[in-house]
Order: C-alpha cells, then structure tokens, then sequence
C-alpha cells in the first residue's frame, strides 16, 4: 500500500468520521464509567439501573460533540434540525441500550468480569451498531 496509500486512506472522510466517533465515544465512556461508578458506589444503586442513568446523560453528551465536530458537514444547525438530530439519535441509542445492558450482564454474570470492566467490552460492541444507525439515519451519511 505505500506511504501514500496509508495518507490516502486516513484523509478519506469515512475514516475521519469514524475516528472521530471512537474520540467522542471514548471520552463519553469515560464519562459514562464514572458516572457509573458514583451511582453504583455512592448512590447504592443496582449496576443496571446505574448504568442507564449513565447512558442516558452520555446520549445528550454525544450529539452535542458529534453534531459539531465529528458530522460537523452534516450537521444539525437549525433549531429544528437540531432537535429532530438529538431525537434520532436517542432512538438511535435508545435501541443500543437493551443491547449495552445485555453485554453489560453477560460479561458480569457469565465471564465474571467486574462491573466497571464489562461496562467498557459493552460500550465498545453496541458502539458500532450505534455509529452505524446515526451515520445513516441521524446525519444522514451514506
């Protein structure tokens, strides 16, 4: 593939979004698993209902970054279009939660992983289920 080839490929809009979406998605997982952690340690809360008070925070968090920075082309700029973007998306990850919960379970009761750590393997599986429907339902990217 060469030097170029590689340059190539990361200037391609794709992988620029794409990599974008990991840098806000980290960072809201990290956000997430703190929030997870004060919920579950302080709060006394189940880990499943604390991880869904966690998520939902981080939806909002998500679209913000991501309408300005990641899809920024694509964007929602207009009241309107901003408030049908935060909508999509939250059916969006609306729909991943089941599916957040459900590793999130399985990696603690089933591979015996720690609550924090299976947090991290669930939110990066649904993560790309979640890239794929905004990219193409949110902000509308092919």
């Amino acid at each position: 593939m060469g030097d170029s080839g590689y340059r190539n490929v990361t200037k391609h809009p794709t992988f620029i979004r794409l990599y974008r979406f990991v840098i806000v998605g980290a960072s809201a997982a990290l956000v997430q698993t703190a929030v997870l952690w004060l919920l579950v340690e302080y709060a006394g809360l189940n880990y499943l209902v604390a991880a869904t008070l966690a998520i939902e925070l981080t939806i909002v968090l998500q679209f913000v970054v991501n309408n300005a920075w990641t899809f920024q082309h694509a964007g929602h700029t207009a009241r309107y279009d901003y408030l049908v973007g935060l909508l999509r998306t939250n059916v969006v990850r609306g729909t991943a939660i089941p599916i957040q919960l459900a590793l999130l379970w399985a990696f603690v009761n089933w591979v015996g992983l720690v609550y924090l750590l299976a947090n991290g393997f669930a939110i990066f599986l649904s993560g790309l289920y979640r890239y794929y429907l905004d990219s193409r339902w949110t902000w509308k990217i092919a």
